[in-house]
């Protein structure tokens, strides 16, 4: 007998809701972006996203129970994303989880927001049910590459994992929305650049990559974003508060800015897979190499990145396991599917289930 859960998404600011069947597929994915509200920022403003979650989340709701065609009664779990993440955006998503298990007398299931990121790749939308992904063979290695992480994990199984590697500034969502300010490309950064850099020549040595050290698996992107301000502004005036530059990106022209946007994303990506390689060796060395390589997140949507996954994957004979573009953003299929299998293993939650802001995977 098939289990249908209902999955809730609220960490940030997407509003979403999904029905996925026995933990691998999607019966419906509703997301509703924020976009229009933050682009004048340049970035999420939490007390905006929270107020659009309250509005949004209902009508979501009832999209996906009506686009997977099934009616709440058919419902057998509902499942939140209740970490990490912006705290009044939880709160929202958490208690509607809540209120609805409780009505409908269901178990309650709090899931790991970026572990699920890690869990999308295993998801495939009704449509291609004939052509089943196969299962992940673990251990494994996995990337979340998104605006508020970027974080390697040794993956010992689907709800099994620990850090291995994290970022100790800019996660590389925000470094791409920073430098999509720089080049004048909009909101959301990530689809902007990539979008650029695709019209442009990448230089290998334009920018820099940190490595933090010939054994360190932690990333940091600072450096990177100010090599590309300077590049762009020119060299600031003055200190403090008083800095001013000498020009901005109306002085480049359109191939200016596209072969800047292609360089950033050379380093971006050269510095991810160098990690990647990294991880390897160094699980190898312990007798834990993986088996695999799982990515997930928003970024995981990046053309370049994708592209030198696959040819890394060809070249090493390693599996390389990416979510469908549908689901590389926040969405709630991935929620719901990871609680397919902490559903399956008993870990339910009762109506205390907390929301925590931070992530801590050991």
């Amino acid at each position: 007998m098939s289990t249908h859960i209902l999955g809730l998404e609220t960490s940030c600011d997407e509003t979403a809701a999904s029905v996925v069947r026995d933990g691998r597929t999607i019966l419906s994915n509703v997301v509703s972006t924020q976009h229009d509200l933050h682009e004048r920022f340049g970035g999420v403003v939490p007390e905006i996203a929270s107020r659009a979650h309250l509005e949004r989340l209902l009508p979501v709701v009832r999209a996906a129970i009506a686009d997977a065609g099934i009616t709440l009664s058919d419902i057998d779990a509902i499942a939140v994303g209740n970490r990490p993440g912006l705290v009044g955006s939880l709160i929202v998503g958490a208690s509607a989880a809540k209120a609805l298990a409780w009505s409908l007398n269901k178990p309650l299931l709090g899931v790991d927001h970026v572990q699920a990121h890690l869990y999308a790749a295993s998801l495939y939308p009704q449509s291609e049910i004939q052509d089943l992904k196969s299962e992940i063979a673990y251990p494994a290695l996995g990337l979340v590459v998104s605006g508020g992480h970027t974080s390697l994990y040794a993956v010992r199984s689907t709800l099994s994992m620990r850090v291995i590697g994290r970022t100790i500034d800019d996660a590389v969502g925000e470094a791409y929305d920073k430098a999509a300010v720089i080049l004048g490309a909009g909101y959301p950064g990530g689809p902007n650049i990539d979008k650029l850099a695709r019209q442009g020549t990448a230089d290998p040595r334009k920018f820099p990559r940190s490595m933090l050290g010939k054994e360190s698996l932690d990333f940091s992107f600072s450096g990177l974003k100010t090599a590309l301000l300077y590049a762009v502004r020119g060299t600031p005036l003055g200190r403090g508060k008083d800095a001013r530059f000498e020009r901005d990106h109306t002085a480049l022209s359109e191939p200016e800015r596209a072969d800047l946007a292609a360089s950033f994303q050379h380093a971006v990506v050269a510095t991810l897979l160098k990690k990647i390689e990294r991880a390897m060796d160094q699980l190898g060395e312990t007798g834990e190499r993986p088996n695999a390589i799982i990515v997930g997140g928003g970024v995981s949507a990046n053309s370049l990145l994708r592209e030198r996954l696959y040819a890394y994957a060809d070249s090493t004979d390693t599996p390389v396991y990416l979510p469908d573009l549908a689901i590389c953003v926040d969405n709630a299929a991935m929620i719901a599917g990871l609680a397919h299998a902490k559903l399956q293993a008993g870990q339910t939650d009762d109506l205390t289930l907390p929301v925590i802001a931070t992530t801590a995977m050991h």
